[in-house]
């Protein structure tokens, strides 16, 4: 593969929007590396895709400890690509990763606490090549380790010039709020919220958003087809290389109900009648909010990225729309 140089006007097309009340702004749309960045994947298309995001205007590369598989890989694949490719362009990118899941062996690999948070992030730094993180979050709440811990461990991070902000991930309101306590007692940047967030998945909507807005903080939502249900992909039914049918998945075929279907092809007759796919519907969807700063997608072709991509084309819904929309996901 020929040397890189990023496209001269990778920024003209993309658009960014604050997040929280932080001096970083976000692109709209931005690429995390969950699936697809691992040793079992293709790195030459890893690669085309990290390529294809920045070239377009995508600034915000996600990543994890444990992203793989296995655990690790995507970060160490990461680093191949950052080093051939990126590192000229540093000071253009923000780079996270995380950790609050399990990691390694032992009651010192996992969920919350002061020493796992900070030897992680160590061993990220050294996987990835990097001097520090842009962001770096916890990844769960962890119910038996002090916030005050999780949070003190947070700003030493930052202290210690390992990342310049700090995040959290899948924290209820009520956590939030008291994270957000602790840290500006501690004078912390606690600059975004990663939660799960989609057409189906409104759990947000109960209370977090608004909490995120009165602090101050951003928000970057994973998850926005829903596993790849909010997509064409099961318009039919489940396609035998699709997510739902590999063992495995985090998507199973009992998710992908008679109901669902026909849901999705009542979604997908709107997303038309806006002139969109599916999926760029669903990402226009949520950044119909302007409390939803970004959203993370997760692609494995460039053809995926680019049609995520397509959604910031038209980002406007009729009430009709919205109306119609909330009909066909209403649970009895």
């Amino acid at each position: 593969m020929k040397k890189y140089t990023a496209d001269e006007n990778r920024y003209e097309n993309m658009q960014y929007r604050r997040c929280g009340k932080s001096g970083i702004m976000l692109p709209l749309i931005s690429l995390g590396l969950w699936h697809n960045f691992g040793d079992k994947d293709n790195f030459d298309n890893a690669r085309t895709i990290l390529r294809t995001a920045f070239d377009n205007g995508i600034t915000h590369f996600d990543l994890a400890n444990n992203y793989g598989p296995p655990y690790g890989s995507a970060e160490k694949n990461f680093e191949k690509i950052f080093k051939e490719d990126f590192k000229h362009y540093r000071d253009e990118l923000l780079i996270s990763t995380k950790a609050g899941w399990d990691m390694w062996p032992g009651p010192y690999g996992n969920f919350g606490s002061r020493k796992y948070l900070i030897a992680s992030l160590d061993q990220s730094l050294q996987r990835m090549g990097l001097d520090y993180v842009d962001i770096f979050y916890h990844h769960r709440p962890d119910p038996d380790t002090p916030l005050e811990e999780t949070m003190g461990a947070l700003d030493q991070i930052v202290r210690d010039g390992k990342a310049l902000y700090i995040g959290i991930s899948q924290y209820s309101a009520k956590e939030t709020s008291k994270a957000a306590e602790i840290l500006r007692e501690q004078k912390t940047p606690f600059l975004i919220h990663q939660p799960r967030y989609n057409m189906m998945d409104r759990w947000v909507e109960e209370g977090l958003l608004n909490t995120l807005e009165h602090e101050g903080i951003g928000s970057i939502v994973f998850s926005p087809l829903e596993q790849g249900i909010l997509t064409n992909k099961y318009l039919n039914g489940i396609p035998e290389d699709s997510r739902a049918a590999t063992e495995g998945s985090y998507l199973s075929e009992s998710q992908i109900t008679t109901e669902v279907v026909e849901q999705v092809q009542k979604l997908n007759d709107i997303a038309q009648s806006r002139g969109q796919s599916l999926a760029q519907m669903a990402v226009a969807w949520l950044l119909k909010d302007q409390r939803v700063t970004s959203v993370l997608v997760g692609v494995s072709k460039v053809s995926q990225l680019e049609d995520n991509i397509g959604a910031l084309e038209n980002l406007e819904f009729s009430q009709n729309e919205l109306e119609e929309i909330d009909r066909i996901l209403k649970k009895d």
